[in-house]
């Protein structure tokens, strides 16, 4: 999973020991996202300071911490995500002269903003990433988010300070933290069960939209860009519509799904996925089967009140796809027991009844596999 944070200050004062101090503070308080390591970058001459908490999943070893600087010493990033084509963009860095000291996809980004720059590299990634990005000739913080948005990034001004994370938790920790409940937020969440965005519950935080970057620069002028828009990504569809008959449109898609799990199975810990038995696991679950030598692990929650149980289907699209299968089946007081953590685990108010069972799939998940592909979203859209 990962997590960032870290903060700007406009006119520095703050001495390099108490920014030092800030900063880990922060961090600490990601440490559930990151359990493997953690690390922290300041410049208390320029005023920026990085955090990160690591979960390791692509090159396990120090050639993969951050915050990392790039060859050229001109960037320093800390990046929570993964970037799915980066051997691709590895190798046409490799013919223009590149070196490369470890096998992390986070190297391969910063060489390529180093090559392209920061626009044209952010539009050449494929992934699910939230990135913060320190350009030390510019003087200027970048904070970019990816297409769809999978990738949660905060950020919020405080007098002279922009302090930015992967979670509220971790900007509360700021001394200059002002906590002020934003009512319209408020009211939004009454209404959709959840605080769309750019909202938060606090009125001087803001959730960076999807497919935007926020660049801010020394005379503190923020500039939020939309670097990708779903809407005109649809426009583009409706004038160039796929031109095959039923079957062609039947083996493209097959083809683009499978294409979608392979790279997302780029790892060196264990996977697995999440099964409901529903149309968009099963088809993920079938994907990375079709692609593993070996049964893959799928996990599932049980109800043992049968209305409302679904793990019968989960369970037989496991048998037919001979993965080794997990299920936990939870009773009334296993899922009230989950309730007095979920103002920990989600640090906004967020009314959706199926964070109980999301949370209890991946805890019994983790004493398995280190990350889970799941497929939200894909029965709305099949």
């Amino acid at each position: 999973m990962c997590g960032l944070t870290g903060s700007l200050e406009f006119e520095p004062t703050t001495p390099s020991q108490t920014l030092d101090r800030q900063i880990k503070a922060m961090t600490a308080q990601l440490r559930h996202r990151g359990p493997d390591s953690d690390g922290h970058w300041v410049d208390a001459v320029s005023g920026i300071g990085l955090g990160f908490r690591r979960l390791a999943i692509i090159d396990l070893s120090s050639a993969g911490s951050q915050p990392m600087t790039s060859h050229d010493n001109r960037f320093v990033i800390v990046y929570n995500g993964e970037v799915y084509n980066f051997p691709e963009l590895r190798r046409d860095l490799l013919a223009k002269g590149h070196k490369f000291n470890g096998n992390s996809d986070t190297e391969v980004i910063l060489t390529a903003i180093s090559e392209w720059g920061v626009a044209k590299a952010v539009n050449r990634f494929v992934g699910m990433f939230a990135i913060a990005l320190w350009d030390k000739v510019d003087r200027s913080l970048y904070l970019i988010k990816d297409r769809l948005g999978i990738k949660p990034l905060y950020y919020g001004k405080f007098g002279r300070h922009l302090v930015f994370a992967s979670e509220l938790h971790a900007i509360r920790a700021h001394p200059a933290f002002d906590g002020t409940i934003d009512r319209g937020a408020l009211t939004q969440f009454l209404k959709r069960n959840c605080i769309p965005t750019p909202q938060t519950i606090y009125g001087k935080v803001r959730k960076l939209p999807p497919g935007h970057m926020l660049k801010i620069g020394p005379a503190d002028e923020p500039e939020l860009v939309a670097y990708w828009s779903l809407k005109d990504v649809v426009k583009a569809g409706q004038r160039q519509p796929f031109g095959g008959d039923e079957e062609e449109a039947r083996s493209e898609l097959e083809r683009l799904l499978f294409e979608a799990v392979r790279c997302r199975m780029v790892a060196d810990v264990p996977l697995g996925v999440f099964l409901s038995g529903g149309v968009d696991s099963s088809i993920v679950a079938a994907l990375m089967q079709k692609q593993s030598i070996r049964p893959i692990k799928t996990f599932s929650i049980g109800n043992t009140n049968v209305k409302y149980d679904e793990a019968a289907y989960a369970k037989g699209v496991a048998h037919h796809l001979g993965t080794e299968h997990h299920e936990l089946y939870l009773s009334e007081s296993d899922a009230l027991d989950v309730v007095p953590k979920l103002a920990t685990i989600y640090d906004e108010p967020f009314a959706d009844s199926s964070q109980i069972p999301t949370y209890l799939v991946s805890k019994l998940a983790r004493g398995h596999v280190t990350v889970a592909l799941s497929g939200d979203g894909g029965d709305e859209l099949f």
